[in-house]
């Protein structure tokens, strides 16, 4: 008989997450690495397209993209830390929380103004979004949250992420309101994927209905001299959109045509979409780019349906789809509860804050400074963009490795099946032989011995 090895067939086994050079660093999902890698390209190529208003202010043609582009491969570098972290140790992010909410509330006393917000923190000469660094963080908390309710302390549980939520996004909405209703909107969404009882959502939602009604009667009621200057000057920005948005009464052909100073970024996104048509005029031939303020950033995919066209923006619009649909594949695959919320909160704020902005661009909502994820020019939200894709490949990564090691056991059953089958090839042989000397295993010991008696 052959002799057969005791040890498994390295041949025979699946291959883990190895491979060649790439594959060793870029682990994880291919879909996503081939969505990020397609969306940094698009952003290199408008972001460099868009900036002209910039480079006239500094006389440096390759300053702003250059800055862009160093951003980006931090982001990548981001992304090589996160998933390489398995995803348990993400649930250390209610620390960051208490952090970032601690910068949140020095934000108006240290903070930079910019656009007459105050959302801009600087620590040792570099400017920190705080509202960036919390929306990543109370959506991994929640998700936290949501993997360890059950029926005993599921109540405690939802008055805690309902308490977080609230309080977060209220301090986050003085300066930045859509922000903060954008993080609202998808820790809640989380907590219905998440099994949270339907009535206990259904009040939360009727109580938002209220308060978002209420807060548009007050802007409708606060006069307009009052948001002139003070505490109350944001409220004047808000009173402004939402005239703009809600404007209804034009007179006549001339005046809907009309650019002014309160539909103009809206109306040069509009004549930036209506240049670009099917195909575009191609990347660099953008007018717009000159006139809209926010062209690089906030109003970037108009610059894309105008230089790409249609198609170039539908393109863009897929890829973001393709991410939200991965995520759910992924998270299919994942048993545990945790990296299922963590990366199925990731996708949601990156595909419905990407949905806002197009929106926007397209006139659908009223303008709201949301970036589009990756593509518009950023610093901290560039880098907390990029640490989403690496909590997605993070759980992806040792879920699929994790999947692949349990090809052992059956090479395991196979070496005991040989076993068994030499043990059979022995019994025979004694049969035919009973001075032969047996070879049995211990365990048929109390056989042989009750054969001897009887005999």
């Amino acid at each position: 008989m052959e002799n057969k090895s005791s040890k498994p067939n390295p041949s025979n086994l699946e291959p883990t997450c190895t491979g060649g050079f790439f594959s060793k660093i870029f682990k994880g999902d291919k879909v996503i690495w081939s969505v990020f890698i397609a969306l940094t390209i698009i952003s290199l190529i408008e972001v460099f397209s868009s900036t002209s208003t910039l480079v006239y202010r500094q006389q440096n043609h390759w300053g702003p993209i250059l800055r862009h582009a160093t951003f980006l491969l931090g982001g990548v570098g981001v992304i090589l830390f996160i998933h390489n972290v398995p995803y348990r140790y993400f649930s250390s992010l209610i620390l960051v929380l208490i952090g970032s909410v601690v910068l949140l509330l020095l934000t108006p006393l240290l903070g930079e103004t910019i656009n007459g917000a105050d959302r801009w923190i600087r620590i040792m000469g570099i400017s920190i979004q705080p509202s960036e660094i919390a929306k990543i963080s109370l959506m991994g908390t929640i998700a936290f949250l949501l993997s360890r309710q059950n029926s005993k302390n599921e109540e405690i549980l939802f008055k805690w992420m309902i308490g977080l939520m609230i309080v977060v996004s209220l301090i986050i909405a003085k300066d930045n309101l859509s922000t903060a209703l954008l993080l609202f909107l998808v820790c809640y969404i989380l907590m219905f994927i998440g099994n949270v009882k339907f009535k206990r959502l259904a009040k939360v939602a009727l109580l938002g209905v209220v308060a978002a009604v209420l807060a548009v009667l007050l802007l409708k009621a606060i006069p307009t001299q009052w948001t002139q200057d003070g505490m109350l000057k944001r409220f004047g920005t808000w009173q402004s959109r939402l005239d703009e948005f809600g404007s209804s009464d034009i007179e006549d052909e001339e005046s809907y045509y009309q650019v002014t100073d309160k539909n103009y970024q809206v109306a040069h996104s509009k004549i930036a979409i209506a240049n670009g048509g099917v195909f575009g005029k191609f990347p660099g031939n953008s007018k717009e780019r000159d006139f809209l303020p926010q062209a690089y950033s906030d109003f970037i995919y108009s610059i894309i349906l105008e230089e790409m066209g249609l198609l170039g923006g539908t393109v863009v619009l897929i890829l973001y789809i393709i991410i939200l649909m991965r995520a759910g594949k992924i998270a299919r695959k994942t048993d545990k509860l945790f990296p299922k919320y963590l990366i199925l909160g990731s996708a949601l704020m990156l595909a419905m804050q990407a949905f806002v902005n197009m929106a926007v661009a397209v006139n659908l909502i009223p303008v709201t400074g949301q970036p589009l994820p990756l593509i518009s020019r950023g610093g901290t939200s560039t880098l907390i963009t990029c640490a989403y894709f690496g909590i997605i490949l993070s759980a992806d990564r040792f879920g699929k490795c994790k999947k692949k090691t349990e090809v052992t056991p059956i090479v395991n059953i196979e070496l005991m099946n040989i076993e068994a089958f030499e043990k059979k090839d022995d019994e025979a042989e004694q049969e035919q032989n009973p001075f032969a000397k047996s070879v049995i295993n211990e365990e048929y010991a109390p056989e042989i011995e009750f054969d001897i008696i009887q005999a």
